[in-house]
Formats: C-alpha cells, sequence, structure tokens
C-alpha cells in the first residue's frame, strides 16, 4: 500500500499542476514527468467516452508546441524524480494521496482510459537512449489529462494541487530551474496557464456505465473470500511500520526507464479495469485512509473492503495483463529486498498472510 504512493503522487501532481498552478517559478520537470508517466493512481475502463470540447484539443496542440522545447531539455534518466521532494512524512503523504483519490473517482471513466492509453503509446517509443516521448505523443497526453480534469469538480482539484504543494520543499523549483533553459521553462509555464483557462472553461459532465450484469454475477464469492484473507493477514498489516519513510524510496538498481516500462504494464490492466469497479476501490481506500490510526494503520473492516474491491478489479481484467504486471514489478524487486521487509516483521504473520493471499488469488482467477 505504501509502496504505490509515489506512483500516486506523480499522477496526483500531473492533474493539479495542469488545472491552477500559481506559483511564481516555472513548471517543475517533475509534473512533467507525471503527465507523461503515471495516471495509473486513476486508470480506470469503460466503453465509450462522452463528447467533449474541442478546444480543449486545440489548447492541447498550442501547450505542446510551447512546451515541447521544455519537454526535450529535461533529463529523464535522473533519479532526481523518483527522490521524494521534502521532509514530509509517510502520514502526509498518506492524506495528499486521498485527496488524489477522491479526485480520480470522481473523473470520467471513459475519459481516463483514453488518457491512460494516450501514456500506454508514448511510453511504447521510450527507452533510456532516447527517453524523450514524440511532440504527437505529447499533445495526446495533454489534451486527455486536460479532458480528465475538465470532468470533475474545479474544488477536487484544488484539494489535490494544495495537498502536494505543501509536500514539496521550496528548494525543488529552483534546483530544477538550475537543470534546464529558464527561457524553455517559462514559455512552457505560460502555455500551460493559457491551457489551464481552456480547461476550466469548458467541463465535462462524467458518466459511469454499470458493471456488467454478466461479470457482476461472478464476483458474489470475492466478499467472503476477501473476509478470511482480512482475518488472516490482518496481525501482518499491524507488524508492517507504516510511518518509515523506506516505503518512499526507489528500489535499488532500478533506473527511472525500468521503473516507466514496469508502470506501462499497470496502465494497461488499469485500462481494461471496469470503471464502475474502480471507482468502488477508489471509494474503499478513501475511506480506509481516513480510519487510520497514529501508526497508519486501518482498521479491519477497512482493510477487508479495500481486499474484496481490488479482487473484484482483478476479476474485471484477462490474468495474462495481471501476470504482465507481476512479472515486471518481479523483476524490478532484488531478493534482498524482500528478506530485508520480513525481518520487520513477525515471519509468521508473514506467513499465515501469504496462505490467506494465495487462497483468495484462486478465488478471483475463479471469478474470471
Amino acid at each position: 500500500m505504501a509502496r504505490g504512493r509515489k506512483v500516486v503522487f506523480v499522477s496526483a501532481a500531473a492533474v493539479a499542476v495542469a488545472w491552477h498552478l500559481q506559483q511564481t517559478s516555472f513548471v517543475p520537470p517533475a509534473g512533467r514527468r507525471a503527465a507523461s508517466v503515471a495516471v495509473p493512481a486513476v486508470a480506470a475502463a469503460a466503453l465509450s467516452a462522452p463528447a467533449f470540447a474541442d478546444e480543449i484539443g486545440d489548447a492541447a496542440k498550442k501547450l505542446s508546441d510551447a512546451a515541447y522545447p521544455f519537454l526535450k531539455d529535461v533529463n529523464w534518466n535522473s533519479y532526481a524524480y523518483l527522490s521524494r521532494p521534502g521532509p514530509a512524512t509517510a502520514g502526509d503523504w498518506a492524506k495528499a494521496i486521498d485527496k488524489a483519490i477522491v479526485m480520480g473517482a470522481a473523473m470520467d471513466p471513459a475519459l481516463v482510459k483514453k488518457g491512460v492509453m494516450a501514456h500506454h503509446k508514448a511510453i511504447a517509443s521510450t527507452s533510456e537512449a532516447n527517453p524523450v516521448i514524440s511532440k504527437a505523443d505529447f499533445t495526446e497526453i495533454n489534451a486527455a489529462i486536460g479532458r480528465m480534469i475538465a470532468s470533475v469538480p474545479e474544488d477536487k482539484t484544488m484539494d489535490v494541487y494544495n495537498s502536494f504543494s505543501n509536500l514539496v520543499s521550496k528548494d525543488v523549483p529552483p534546483f530544477l530551474m538550475s537543470t534546464v533553459k529558464e527561457a524553455d521553462a517559462k514559455a512552457a509555464y505560460q502555455a500551460l496557464m493559457d491551457f489551464k483557462d481552456v480547461v476550466k472553461s469548458h467541463p465535462i459532465t462524467p458518466k459511469v456505465a454499470d458493471t456488467p450484469a454478466a461479470l457482476s454475477a461472478k464476483l458474489g464469492s470475492i466478499d467472503a473470500a476477501a473476509s478470511k484473507l482480512a482475518a488472516g493477514s490482518y496481525n501482518f498489516v499491524k507488524d508492517i511500520d507504516w510511518t518509515s519513510d523506506l516505503y518512499l524510496k526507489p528500489l535499488p538498481g532500478v533506473s527511472p526507464n525500468q521503473y516507466l516500462k514496469a508502470i506501462d504494464k499497470a496502465l494497461v490492466v488499469g485500462a481494461s479495469m471496469d470503471g464502475k469497479l474502480l471507482q468502488q476501490a477508489a471509494e474503499a481506500h478513501h475511506k480506509a485512509i481516513g480510519s487510520m490510526d497514529d501508526k497508519l494503520v486501518t482498521t479491519q473492516a477497512d482493510w477487508e473492503a479495500v481486499n474484496a474491491a481490488l479482487g473484484k478489479l482483478f476479476a474485471s481484467v484477462p490474468v495474462s495483463q495481471t501476470m504482465d504486471v507481476y512479472n515486471a514489478a518481479t523483476k524490478l524487486v532484488n531478493p534482498a529486498v524482500g528478506l530485508n521487509l520480513l525481518e520487520k516483521v513477525n515471519p509468521n504473520d508473514a506467513f499465515q498472510a501469504y496462505l490467506a493471499f494465495l487462497s483468495f488469488k484462486d478465488t478471483v482467477k475463479a471469478a474470471i
């Protein structure tokens, strides 16, 4: 749960900055990285998108024309964008992430799917030798994010912006400015402000399709299985020091591009998920974050609800896509990481949680 915080932060930073950045500094490269990497914290799938204003697409092209030189200035292979941008605690990050979850749950799922797939297309062309996406893909991403933001109330967007702004050290913008051409950064900032105005003036009413009846009929067994999983794993959850900053640190030996390629697998599975079920999962996480104690541990009931919601989500996608995410993540994690984490908890609690999870996995797989 904590390990996913960084991914969600990047998504939140992208959508917040694109709406209403009110700083005198340029648009931080971290925000641009966000726009090209990590919308998955709110990714969802639906079958069709509602009509949207053409003005957003036109404004996205103008933004890309002005901001692309800046995009090329950024060193996307830098580890700076995988680092925590200030001294905020894990609890502070959890509360900010909650704002992003609420915003993501309010977005039109079909528009989010388009945004996710725009990122997927762009990532396919990147490598460590050539980490910059094409201008055309950049334009598609900007347009998609603009429409996603246009589908949520302004107050939810500003909640995300304000929450994450408080987590970023004042030293970060000057440092990032020093790594690019100032003129390109300022041109990108002004273009973003113009784009923000167009998005704000063209709101989109979100539409959420109901989960297909055939899928809903297969999900009944997951609630009972989630109850067993929660009971079997809750001691393990309580063993973990969620207040540690360990889970906010990058994995050793993993390059930014390797992270990006693994994230791409998560984008694809996210885009395949049922939009209604994804919103319900976001709401379950929101409730669980709200019930955390001073050790950042949620209640067993809310832990159960999160597991049930996630199980139903994974039951809505092909097994092959889920395994793609698992295999991609496995390649990034040195076995020493798992051993280090195991030493920090009661090994019997971890083993019981593992057994409970395997049983839960089988129930979810049977529902696909």
